[in-house]
């Protein structure tokens, strides 16, 4: 069976040095330990966590290549899916991480003061809350989300955070070509336009992934996103 850092090498082409693995290794024990009193995540193998969690974290480095840009926010991150990744394995990212449910934010303060990892912030707020706000609204280069939403859902969460000539990724599974694809007029009356899907494909995992890679060209309308709870009832459709 490959290493973790053979798979990262085999899948995202990415040489991790020895102290990016250490940083992984202490992730996934804290991860193991704190399963254990709270459900963070439905993944508890050792080596469903390396792939399905941090190898598929490290794919977002396929979208942006050798533009990471210098700040990213995670939406929805969890136990920090995929942002303290690329934080670790992209040491000069400002990383911001939102997530509303008290124990995974709680989790993810730990892994960052038990990593020392620098600057990287956690929210914990609604993602419609952190749109309006001048400290976040069109100030990322990079807005990331993994199984949070539906696209049309998902690019009202996102685009409102990038700045004009960022990028929204999306991590979608086998559904994401024709969520893309519907999504298109929601994209454009928030200032984007569908650039990419990438295909990824994880060692033994059968579901096609996809990265979907979304430019912002415009500035977003000042009235969205709409209020907490809205996007999701009310998806835009164009």
């Amino acid at each position: 069976m490959r290493t973790l850092a053979q798979q990262v090498q085999d899948v995202v082409g990415v040489r991790l040095s020895a102290r990016q693995l250490g940083l992984l290794s202490i992730y996934e024990s804290e991860l193991v330990a704190w399963n254990q009193r709270f459900n963070l995540t439905a993944v508890r193998n050792l080596e469903e966590i390396r792939i399905k969690h941090f190898l598929d974290s490290l794919t977002c480095l396929l979208a942006m290549r050798e533009n990471t840009g210098r700040r990213i926010v995670d939406v929805g991150s969890g136990a920090g899916f995929p942002g303290l990744v690329l934080k670790i394995a992209c040491p000069a990212l400002q990383v911001t991480l939102v997530e509303s449910v008290g124990k995974k934010v709680e989790f993810c303060r730990h892994v960052i003061q038990k990593l020392g990892l620098e600057d990287v912030e956690v929210i914990q707020d609604r993602v419609e809350n952190l749109g309006h706000m001048p400290a976040h609204r069109e100030q990322y280069d990079w807005a990331v989300a993994r199984a949070v939403a539906a696209m049309p859902v998902l690019a009202e969460y996102l685009l409102p955070l990038v700045r004009v000539g960022g990028s929204m990724l999306a991590m979608k599974g086998e559904s994401g070509p024709a969520e893309a694809q519907a999504a298109e007029p929601a994209m454009t009356v928030l200032g984007g336009h569908l650039r990419q899907l990438l295909p990824v494909i994880l060692p033994g995992v059968a579901e096609e992934r996809y990265l979907v890679i979304v430019n912002k060209v415009a500035a977003t309308p000042e009235k969205y996103p709409r209020r907490v709870g809205i996007p999701s009832k009310r998806p835009l459709s164009g």
